[in-house]
């Protein structure tokens, strides 16, 4: 009678073991996804219109020259609490955006956290500031929002700062 219910619980386990190896087989892999941006408005889960706060890849006087933008740069519009990028599972599917420097000029193409030497806060309305650890911690600079005329100031970051920001966020 004991050999029986050893012979019974071995066949539920290997009952159980089956069914799981069925689950497994036929369900599908994980999948992840990273795309690049330039601005954070291009994030599908971020609602925003445009950026307001540019943060360029070189200091103010490479950035912009007789005029011209030179540097690469990133935009961003609301708080972005890691300059690295934001990810979102959907479904099964991790989803990244990286932020990175681009349309054209020096620094094209770059992660932009850890990376920007200068800003320009071209909003109408928002103050900004952009802090040296991601999740708005440690050392920041303020950044007032644009004069009565749409001018939109470009400004060196501090020392503490260059090549050393990771978050940024209203003022």
């Amino acid at each position: 009678m004991r050999g029986f219910r050893i012979g019974k619980k071995m066949a539920a386990c290997a009952t159980s073991f089956a069914a799981v190896a069925a689950v497994m087989a036929t369900a599908g892999p994980a999948h992840a996804a990273t795309y690049n941006v330039t601005d954070n408005c291009d994030v599908p889960w971020i609602n925003c219109s445009y950026g307001d706060l540019w943060l360029f890849y070189n200091s103010k006087e490479i950035a912009v020259q007789d005029g011209y933008y030179k540097s690469a740069f990133t935009l961003f519009y609301s708080n972005v609490s890691d300059h690295w990028g934001t990810s979102q599972y959907q479904g099964s599917s991790l989803t990244t955006y990286r932020y990175v420097f681009g349309n054209g000029g020096n620094g094209n193409g770059q992660y932009m956290k850890n990376n920007a030497a200068s800003v320009q806060n071209c909003a109408r309305d928002d103050n900004y500031r952009v802090y040296y650890n991601s999740g708005y911690g440690g050392t920041s600079q303020y950044f007032a929002k644009n004069g009565p005329y749409g001018d939109c100031n470009i400004t060196n970051l501090i020392s503490a700062l260059k090549n050393n920001n990771a978050s940024s966020h209203f003022a």
